[in-house]
């Protein structure tokens, strides 16, 4: 039997967190008087949370002590915390659960490859924690995307070779990460920043079955 490993990110491709992300972080840069702007989020997309501060702060050209710094990364993820705790299943990204589904009807182990800390937490909210053979998120990882470290060991644990799994991901890092790790990578989102993936649709909404069977029997794409 074909089997192909699928891992998903999760901020941006199942559910848009990234929304959640700008708020949190506009309110921090705004405490400290930083002007933050919906573009700069962009490129906090599959970034950590250490990191993403730093690059405010870089773009700012502004510096604030170790403790300052550790507490306005706690009074970031309190206030995401906060947004996240009112999610629910109408947050699920439009046809995610048809591709889930999909693969789990054609008996295709399903990983998610995450940055977030918080991806368990959201995947309860939205109720779709047992549609995944794996999960591996920030809790997992030392190195942030680009490093392919999450997506590796996503297919350790789904028992994978690397060569034969798929990402879905809506981040540059994301798919640099991806194409590391020597796996098929798929951009959720707009052509222009994902070029390097292998392949790109808007959204799910896009992917037809016949395109997943594809990348399953391995026939020509």
């Amino acid at each position: 039997m074909n089997k192909k490993g699928f891992i998903f990110d999760l901020d941006g491709v199942i559910v848009d967190t990234a929304k959640y992300h700008y708020l949190a972080w506009k309110k921090i840069a705004n405490e400290i008087g930083i002007d933050f702007q919906k573009e700069q989020n962009e490129h906090l997309k599959g970034v950590s949370r250490i990191e993403s501060l730093k690059k405010i702060l870089k773009w700012a050209e502004k510096e604030v002590s170790e403790k300052e710094f550790n507490t306005l990364l706690n009074k970031k993820n309190e206030d995401y915390l906060t947004y996240i705790s009112k999610m629910n299943v109408s947050e699920i990204l439009p046809d995610v659960n048809r591709i889930l589904s999909y693969l789990i009807q054609k008996k295709q182990p399903i990983a998610l490859g995450s940055a977030s800390k918080n991806s368990r937490k959201i995947l309860e909210k939205v109720q779709l924690t047992k549609k995944f053979d794996a999960i591996i998120d920030g809790n997992n990882v030392t190195k942030a995307k680009p490093n392919p470290e999450v997506f590796l060991k996503a297919a350790e644990q789904l028992n994978i070779a690397p060569k034969d799994c798929i990402v879905f991901e809506d981040s540059i890092a994301g798919i640099q990460a991806a194409n590391k790790a020597n796996m098929i990578s798929i951009g959720i989102g707009d052509k222009k920043t994902l070029q390097e993936a292998n392949y790109i649709f808007k959204d799910f909404t896009e992917i037809s079955e016949d395109f997943i069977n594809k990348l399953i029997y391995n026939n020509s794409l």
